[in-house]
C-alpha cells in the first residue's frame, strides 16, 4: 500500500504516504491504482503527500479514459500491476502486434503496437533532428516486415527519402523472406545500380502539369487544359491534325488583325507568328489570287507610305476559309503515348489561340507558362519525363511495385536527395496524386492500400497556393479523404509548424520526440488533441530515441525509448573524432 486518500479536489486525489520515498524508485508520472478499478497519474510527491491526477478507469477489463466517478475515501493506493498497464496502454498480445522499444517509466515493460490501428489510419513523427526519427521509423518497418505474427505480403508503402538514408536499412529484406522485396527509385542520373525516376508524361493530368509549371495565376489553367487537348493532335500525324493547326493559326491571324494596334505592329506579328508557326496552306508565301493577279501573303500585308496594308482584305478571305465549325477537343485518356517536346508545340499552339501575340494582358500571364517548360526542357530535369516504352497508369503503378526479380514490392524507396526541394515537392505531389486518383477508382474501395511516408515532410505538406489555384491541397486531401479508399499518409518532419495544420490534425497517431522550438511546441500543443501540457513539458527533455506515442493506436501516452533498427538508416551525424584527428 501506498497510503490514503485525505483529500479530492477536481480530479486530483491528495494521498498520505505510508512509504518511505528515499527507498522507492522515481514514482512521478507511473500509474496508481484505487480500489482495483480507479488509474490515476503520479504529479507530484513530497516526503509526506503525494498528488495523483486521475485519468480513467478500468471496467470489464477496458480502459476507459477520462473519469466521472471518484474512488472512495477509503480505496486502496497501490501501483499499477505491468497486466494493467497493458489494459491502459490498449496491449492484446493474442492481437498482430509489433514491439517497438521498452517503457521509460516502467523498467521492464515492452511497448508494442497494433499494427492494424497504426497503419489504418494517418500518423506523424516530430521532433527535432538527431532526435531519434528515421531510428524509430526503420525500426518499426523492420519490426512489420521481420517480427509481426504473419508475413505482410501485399503492403504497398511509397517512401520518399529526402536524404537516400533509408537504402542501408532495407537493403538485405529478400534475405529475411524472400518473399519480400525493397526496391530504390532514385533521381540521381549518373546512378547505374538502381531504377532511375521516369514518369511517363502522357499519364499527367492538368493539375499536375499546373504543379509542374507552378501556374500562379487561375488564369493560366485553362491554356494549360487547352494545351493538353491539342497535344493529341500535334503527337500523331494525320489530315485532322493538319485541318486543327490551319484553323488554330487562321483564327489567331484574324483575331490579330481584327486587334486595335497599328498596322505597323499588325504586320510584324503575323510575320512572327507565320514565321514560327506555318503549313504549306498558310504561310508567308503562299499565293493569294484576287481577280487577274496573284500575291504572296507577305505582300499582301505591305504596309505603304499611306499606313495602309497593300490587300488585307484578300487575307481576311483567306484565311475564314480554314476556320472550322464545331471542332470539339478531349483531353487525352493517357491511352496513347506523347512527349515533353509534343506538348511543348501544343502549348505555343494554345498560346497564339488564347491572343498572346495580339494581347499584351494575355501576353504578361500566359506566356510566363512558356518560359517555364523550356526552362525545364533544356535542364537534367527532362530526363525525367522521357519514357520510350508505352504504359497505362494501371502498368506504371504495377511497375512501380514490382522488383528487378519480379515479385512484389512491399517497400518502394523514392530517392529523392538529387532535386532541388522545389522540383521535389512537384515531384511529391505528382505522385501522391496519381495514386490517389487510382485507388479512388478501384472497384473495391480500400482492396489496395498505399502508405506514402514523406521524410521531411515540412518541405512538401504546407499551406500552398495549390488551394487557390487548384481549389485543393493535395496532402490535405489525402488526410481528409483517403483513409476509406485505403491511401494512408504518414509525415515525418522536424519543424511541424511549417505542416498544414489541416494535414497533422487529421493524424490519428503520433510519436513526437525532443522538440525544442518553442512554434513547434506551440504548434504540437494546439493541432494535436491529447497533448497536454504535462506532455509538452517531456517532450522538451527527452533524450535521443526517447518519445511520447499516443493516438488510436495506444490508447494512452507511452513515455518510450524505441528499439535501435538493425541495419540502421544513415542519418547519423558527423563523427568530429574519426574526421578531424589523425588516428
Amino acid at each position: 500500500m501506498i497510503g490514503k486518500i485525505v483529500s479530492i479536489k477536481d480530479y486530483i486525489i491528495y494521498i498520505q504516504l505510508s512509504l518511505d520515498i528515499y527507498k522507492c524508485d522515481n514514482l512521478i508520472s507511473k500509474n496508481i491504482t484505487f480500489a482495483d478499478r480507479y488509474i490515476g497519474e503520479v504529479m507530484s510527491m513530497s516526503g509526506t503527500m503525494m498528488e495523483v491526477r486521475l485519468i480513467g478507469e478500468i471496467i470489464n477489463n477496458r480502459f476507459v479514459s477520462g473519469s466521472i466517478n471518484m474512488p472512495p475515501f477509503n480505496a486502496s493506493c497501490r501501483l499499477t500491476t505491468l497486466q494493467e498497464i497493458d489494459i491502459i496502454y490498449g496491449i492484446d498480445r493474442e492481437s498482430n502486434i509489433v514491439k517497438v522499444g521498452k517503457s521509460s517509466l516502467y523498467q521492464d515493460y515492452d511497448v508494442y503496437l497494433n499494427i492494424n490501428s497504426f497503419f489504418s489510419s494517418h500518423f506523424s513523427i516530430l521532433g527535432n533532428t538527431g532526435s531519434g526519427k528515421s531510428h524509430f521509423v526503420a525500426g518499426l518497418l523492420q519490426s512489420v516486415f521481420y517480427n509481426s505474427k504473419r508475413l505482410p505480403f501485399n503492403p504497398n508503402i511509397f517512401l520518399f527519402d529526402a536524404y537516400g538514408e533509408y537504402q542501408q536499412a532495407f537493403e538485405n529484406i529478400n534475405k529475411v523472406n524472400s518473399n519480400l522485396n525493397f526496391k530504390v527509385i532514385t533521381t540521381d542520373l549518373r546512378e547505374d545500380r538502381y531504377d532511375k525516376l521516369k514518369l511517363p508524361f502522357w499519364l499527367l493530368s492538368v493539375d499536375d502539369i499546373c504543379l509542374l509549371l507552378e501556374v500562379d495565376d487561375a488564369r493560366q489553367i485553362p491554356i494549360v487544359e487547352k494545351a493538353l487537348k491539342l497535344v493529341s493532335f500535334f503527337s500523331q500525324n494525320n489530315s485532322s491534325v493538319l485541318k486543327h493547326k490551319n484553323d488554330i493559326i487562321a483564327r489567331c491571324l484574324l483575331d490579330i488583325i481584327f486587334s486595335s494596334n497599328s498596322v505597323n505592329e499588325i504586320r510584324n506579328t503575323i510575320t512572327t507568328v507565320l514565321t514560327k508557326f506555318n503549313t504549306d496552306e498558310i504561310n508567308l508565301e503562299v499565293n493569294l489570287t484576287k481577280g487577274g493577279w496573284t500575291r504572296t501573303l507577305r505582300q499582301c500585308i505591305y504596309v505603304g507610305n499611306d499606313g495602309k496594308f497593300a490587300d488585307i482584305e484578300v487575307v481576311i478571305d483567306y484565311l475564314e476559309k480554314y476556320c472550322e465549325d464545331n471542332f470539339e477537343l478531349s483531353l487525352p485518356d493517357g491511352s496513347y503515348m506523347y512527349t515533353i517536346n509534343d506538348f511543348y508545340t501544343s502549348l505555343e499552339f494554345a498560346l497564339i489561340s488564347e491572343g498572346v501575340f495580339s494581347n499584351s494582358t494575355v501576353f504578361e500571364y500566359a506566356n510566363i507558362l512558356k518560359i517555364r517548360l523550356n526552362s525545364l526542357i533544356n535542364s537534367d530535369y527532362v530526363n525525367y519525363f522521357k519514357c520510350n516504352k508505352y504504359m497505362n497508369k494501371t502498368d506504371y503503378i504495377k511497375y512501380l511495385l514490382t522488383a528487378s526479380n519480379g515479385g512484389k514490392c512491399q517497400i518502394i524507396d523514392f530517392n529523392i536527395n538529387y532535386v532541388d526541394d522545389r522540383f521535389a515537392k512537384v515531384i511529391v505531389k505528382i505522385f501522391s496524386k496519381m495514386i490517389f486518383d487510382y485507388v479512388v477508382r478501384l472497384s473495391k474501395r480500400a482492396s489496395m492500400p498505399f502508405h506514402i511516408v514523406l521524410e521531411e515532410a515540412h518541405r512538401y505538406v504546407q499551406d500552398d497556393i495549390d488551394r487557390k489555384i487548384l481549389g485543393y491541397n493535395i496532402f490535405e486531401r489525402i488526410t481528409k479523404e483517403g483513409r476509406k479508399y485505403g491511401i494512408l499518409l504518414g509525415m515525418i518532419s522536424q519543424r511541424p509548424s511549417e505542416l498544414s495544420e489541416t494535414a497533422v490534425s487529421q493524424c490519428s497517431n503520433f510519436a513526437v520526440f525532443r522538440t525544442f522550438h518553442p512554434r513547434d511546441i506551440e504548434f504540437i500543443s494546439s493541432v494535436i488533441s491529447g497533448m497536454s501540457e504535462g506532455l509538452i513539458q517531456r517532450v522538451k527533455c527527452l533524450n535521443p530515441g526517447g518519445c511520447v506515442l499516443f493516438g488510436t493506436a495506444f490508447k494512452f501516452p507511452i513515455l518510450t525509448m524505441v528499439d535501435m533498427p538493425e541495419p540502421t538508416p544513415l542519418s547519423q551525424s558527423c563523427d568530429i573524432d574519426n574526421t578531424w584527428y589523425i588516428n
